[in-house]
């Protein structure tokens, strides 16, 4: 996807493919206007890739004037729970869309099952009494055809008796299934007699017991479109193949022509976007739950202090694609940095506190100094800062052997402290083992900014004021795996082989009062630190600090 450039100079997105098929449709008088549908499955807390998903569904529909529906695949009771629910809607909403219509494929059971009886009676479908590895391995490879069930010829009222005893629960788990009838020596695997329903005795989180079997996913989701009437079934790239199957249930059931396209889906360096990985780190307490701040979870990111324009600005620059390819994180993080920087107050604090003492400045004194809240809101106005004799610096900030072109502060050397003095190195107090334990300055009381005074230095560092300072908890999070290409691991690795154990690293900081008393999930840049947002576990007592991202911008220097 390219943009076209125009002669005033400005540029206009051009189309992806979607948007093509689309708006040639309307031209066509195809569709007088779209319907799309997000049908996750709640098994599990939706990532990154669902949101790309999510933002590409309901942008679609929105931009042509249409809607999106909200539909939970709850075909697998052994594996979905009401909080998947919960959770999926609080993030598409949180994302800033909201839904049509909410439906369930457990909406449609009682449509689906007359269906298969319907296909049944036509001499598609039959039940199947062989065991999963026998289907298996009569399904026959790439390169063989399948093998013909012995019970492929059942006929009509054979099939519906026992599918009907199916439903009323006459058999255990896995005692038979009911599949289509279609070629078991089609070149599409999935088109060899795929299964449409297996027996599961398991409670339903929204039918409970009053169902036993339950329609496949490839059954389901095609006729669950029809029933809607979407006109456009949105998927992942690895659903083309299923694209037959689907379009072949609708054909001969003559329903809705819902049609499926596909896209690539999103892989993201430096993580894993599979739900049952998530769930297993969750489940091995390699992460501390679903929302963990380092996980590609739509409720972690959303903790760690992602924002949703920043994930939705994340979706427009990856874009549409046919072919499957893999976004570097350095990307995601370049997004919320745009969008925090025009949004977060800077604050003060010190990661790494080292204890200045300003000998030339008055005991007992204390003033406060301006701050600019967002040099780049000028709405968002200037705070009050408290300034004394003692002051934390970052240990960083301080070099006793400092190279040539070092600017920060060194004895002898100036720095201006950020809002307030220049000060002056004059001596470097150590404890018995050598460690820096203090330094003494001296400040030049007519260097305050904003006096007027011309008098520059080139180095600037930020401080707190020992007096007024708060103590919090900073957690400093980072990629979760030190490996750039999760998808490309070798087969006799284990992916939690490369879970990277520099990935959390919690410190005890200074922070200016300001600080505080800020809300759960509040944005924040640490000034020359980096963007950081209040955890759900800070208390007025002790506040908590999550690093969202580092000021650092990887991905504008790759790709600058």
């Amino acid at each position: 996807m390219e943009n076209i450039p125009f002669r005033n100079g400005e540029t206009v997105r051009a189309l992806n493919f979607l948007e093509e098929i689309i708006e040639a449709g309307l031209a066509a008088g195809k569709y007088k206007s779209i319907l799309t549908r997000f049908p996750p499955e709640p098994n599990g807390y939706l990532h990154v890739g669902h949101a790309k998903s999510i933002c590409l569904n309901f942008g679609l529909a929105k931009k042509y004037g249409g809607k999106t529906n909200l539909r939970f695949d709850d075909t697998n009771p052994a594996k979905e729970e009401t909080e998947y629910v919960d959770a999926i809607k609080e993030d598409v909403r949180w994302l800033g869309f909201e839904w049509a219509n909410e439906f369930y494929a457990s909406d449609y059971f009682e449509q689906l099952y007359a269906w298969a009886c319907e296909l049944i009676k036509k001499g598609l479908a039959y039940v199947d009494d062989q065991t999963q590895e026998e289907i298996r391995r009569t399904r026959g490879t790439v390169t063989q055809p399948g093998i013909n069930s012995p019970y492929r010829n059942r006929s009509a009222e054979e099939n519906l008796d026992l599918f009907e005893r199916m439903r009323n629960g006459e058999f255990p788990d896995g005692a038979k299934v009911l599949r289509a009838k279609i070629d078991m020596a089609h070149p599409n695997m999935l088109m060899r007699d795929p299964l449409m329903y297996r027996i599961i005795h398991t409670g339903h989180h929204r039918t409970g017991d009053k169902w036993c079997i339950y329609p496949m996913y490839d059954y389901a989701h095609g006729e669950s479109d029809s029933i809607e009437n979407i006109t456009h079934s949105i998927c992942t790239l690895e659903f083309d193949v299923h694209r037959p199957l689907y379009d072949w249930f609708i054909e001969k059931l003559e329903i809705f022509p819902s049609h499926q396209y596909e896209f690539a889906r999103l892989n993201l360096t430096y993580t894993v976007m599979s739900k049952r990985l998530l769930l297993e780190l969750v489940k091995k307490n390699y992460v501390s739950g679903w929302d963990d701040p380092r996980m590609p979870t739509i409720c972690g990111m959303r903790r760690r202090g992602y924002t949703p324009e920043s994930i939705r600005l994340f979706a427009e620059k990856v874009g549409v694609a046919k072919r499957d390819n893999v976004i570097d994180l350095s990307l995601l993080e370049w997004c919320v940095r745009e969008d925090l920087n025009k949004r977060a107050r800077r604050y003060m604090a010190t990661l790494d506190p080292l204890k200045v003492v300003i000998t030339n400045y008055p005991e007992g004194q204390t003033e406060e100094v301006e701050a600019v809240n967002n040099p780049e809101d000028e709405t968002a106005g200037k705070r009050r800062v408290p300034f004394s004799r003692e002051i934390y610096i970052e240990r960083d900030d301080f070099m006793e052997n400092p190279p040539k072109k070092y600017f920060r502060l060194s004895p002898g050397n100036e720095v201006r402290l950020r809002y307030a003095y220049i000060i002056k190195c004059e001596e470097v107090v150590k404890d018995a083992d050598g460690n820096i334990t203090e330094l003494r300055c001296t400040y030049d009381p007519e260097t305050r900014s904003g006096s007027g005074n011309a008098r520059q230095v080139k180095g600037t560092i930020h401080w707190v004021a020992a007096a007024h300072a708060c103590r919090a908890e900073v957690r400093l999070f980072d990629r979760l795996f030190t490996e750039a290409r999760m998808d490309s691991i070798p087969e006799d690795k284990d992916y939690k082989d490369f879970i990277n154990p520099g990935s959390l690293r919690t410190v005890t900081a200074f922070i200016e009062p300001a600080l505080k008393t800020l809300p759960c999930l509040a944005h924040v840049q640490f000034e020359r630190i980096g963007y950081f947002t209040v955890d759900a576990d800070a208390t007025p007592e002790c506040p908590v600090f999550n690093r969202t991202v580092t000021l650092k911008d990887t991905w504008a220097k790759i790709n600058g």
